[in-house]
């Protein structure tokens, strides 16, 4: 019970990466609290399966992309358990075209949610995550990738790790400030419009011949967001099977 008595705030935990690791960690003693956007009914799958395995966690809705609702966000959580301890930045969207083809309104999309909405997570936390906690910003290991259609989501993923960097050295209190960037991982995010042929491709370029599952990723997850890992501060954790 690597979390017990911590409370974590997992964006965008309805389904996916997000999902598992809400799952994983309540299953070593974290109260939860399961935030979506726009998807409650998954959310409150999320939030039962929790329930029935003996976890403590609620379902609250808001959009991080949206200053306002972030604020109400952590405190609706603070309300609910006390605290925060960890707060996992997991909400993001992926829209996979070439550069020339990308709309202005692709545009915004992906940086709204992808880099502003970590940036409305991260000034609540400034004041409001408990002293010693940890902060995991996901990112992904297309920022080391040369990938076609991948320029801005890339892009926006890069800004994510140049933040948590330098904001691991500003916001002191014993805070761990980290980003976990994930290769390859079936969730119906990725996987989406992509051919079984380009999925097999991805699948041989890492070391495992295979695509990441979501726990593996939640696994390291749950590493991060535990006093374990106290010392790493301010990296970037790729979690990718060699891929790059």
């Amino acid at each position: 019970m690597k979390l017990e008595s911590k409370v974590v705030l997992v964006t965008g935990s309805s389904k996916g990466i997000g999902k598992e690791i809400a799952i994983l960690l309540a299953k070593n003693g974290a109260k939860v609290i399961v935030n979506h956007s726009n998807s409650e009914t998954e959310a409150n799958a999320t939030v039962n399966t929790i329930l029935e395995q003996g976890g403590k966690a609620i379902s609250v809705q808001a959009d991080v992309s949206k200053k306002e609702e972030v604020t109400v966000l952590f405190d609706k959580a603070i309300a609910a358990f006390g605290k925060v301890d960890v707060l996992i930045n997991n909400a993001g969207v992926m829209i996979s075209k070439a550069l020339k083809d990308n709309t202005e309104a692709d545009f915004n999309k992906q940086f709204n949610v992808n880099v502003k909405g970590i940036f409305n997570t991260l000034q609540e936390a400034s004041t409001k995550l408990a002293d010693n906690g940890n902060i995991i910003n996901i990112s992904s290991s297309t920022v080391k990738l040369m990938f076609p259609t991948y320029a801005l989501y890339s892009a926006s993923k890069a800004a994510v790790e140049q933040m948590t960097r330098v904001f691991s050295k500003e916001i002191g209190r014993g805070i761990s400030v980290n980003a976990l960037a994930p290769g390859a991982t079936e969730t119906e995010l990725f996987l989406k419009g992509k051919s079984q042929e380009f999925i097999d491709k991805l699948s041989s370029m890492n070391a495992f011949n295979r695509l990441a599952k979501p726990l593996d990723i939640a696994k390291v997850a749950l590493f991060l967001a535990s006093d374990d890992s106290k010392w790493i501060s301010g990296q970037v954790i790729g979690a990718n099977g060699a891929l790059v």
